[in-house]
């Protein structure tokens, strides 16, 4: 049985604020004996202003709130998935990128976003992220002190063959941090996460970004944790803060050998098609 922490936040414009935030939040969890801290997509800066933002989107060695998250780990003694910075590669485009960050305050795995957020919703609301962003290329599976982490980012919920590669290289933990709209946060979000869990007989940490931001986006907050049976042992509602839940992955063990879709698991054949 391991105790993890999960954030949930309202970032805004300021990284230097945010990383106050995320700082006292690992101090915190470490003194409330937290293995282990979940933070939301893009923890350090939620800004759609994209002339705005450019000032304070620098090379990963060169992020402050990264720096600042790295030594609160070290302080406080605990591992922290920092669900995502806005990151400027070397060809000055963006990437969306989280974080696993151990207990002496070294990055252990670094994953990048592999699906973009490009849609139009029925409320006017309209994203492009690709229009800044570059999707990553690669799924990643860290071990930490709570178990196998299979790392995606808010967007990449909706395609299932993620947590299955995911699952299949041996994730016992899924994580999902998030800024979902509130749209489609009411219709799809706990449906969907739970959807994942039960597929991967795996738990879910999704830690989400909630309210009204600086920027005047909206986002629906519920950071949930999903056990692998699909029962929900945290959903933390729309108020910004710091709450814990239980991690036994002795479930996981339990709840695969009830139904072991993973080992029934097959490739799928050529798809035929009769008209």
């Amino acid at each position: 049985m391991a105790k993890i922490g999960v954030l949930q936040m309202t970032s805004g414009i300021d990284p230097a604020v945010n990383a106050v935030t995320l700082t006292a939040a690992i101090a915190e969890a470490g003194r409330a004996g937290a293995a282990m801290l979940y933070t939301p997509e893009m923890s350090g800066l939620i800004d759609r202003d994209r002339s705005r933002a450019a000032a304070s989107i620098v090379a990963e060695d060169d992020d402050p709130v990264l720096a600042a998250v790295r030594a609160a780990a070290a302080e406080a003694g605990l591992w922290v998935h920092l669900g995502s910075l806005a990151v400027r590669r070397p060809d000055g485009r963006y990437a969306n990128r989280g974080f696993v960050i151990d207990a002496s305050g070294a990055i252990r795995a670094r994953y990048d976003k592999l699906h973009l957020f490009d849609v139009d919703l029925p409320t006017g609301e309209s994203w492009r992220e690709s229009a800044a962003y570059v999707a990553g290329d690669a799924a990643v599976v860290v071990d930490t002190p709570v178990g196998m982490l299979g790392s995606s980012v808010c967007y990449d919920l909706r395609f299932a063959d993620l947590y299955r590669a995911l699952s299949d290289a041996g994730a016992t933990i899924l994580s999902v941090p998030a800024a979902f709209t509130r749209p489609t946060g009411a219709a799809h979000w706990h449906i969907l996460l739970r959807a994942r869990a039960i597929e991967a007989g795996a738990f879910v940490v999704a830690a989400a970004q909630t309210g009204v931001h600086a920027d005047g986006r909206t986002t629906y907050g519920h950071s949930l944790v999903i056990d692998p049976w699909g029962e929900v042992l945290l959903d933390m509602g729309d108020a910004a803060g710091l709450a814990f839940a239980e991690i036994d992955q002795t479930r996981v063990e339990a709840v695969r050998a009830r139904i072991p879709v993973i080992a029934h698991r097959r490739a799928i054949p050529a798809v035929t098609i009769v008209r």
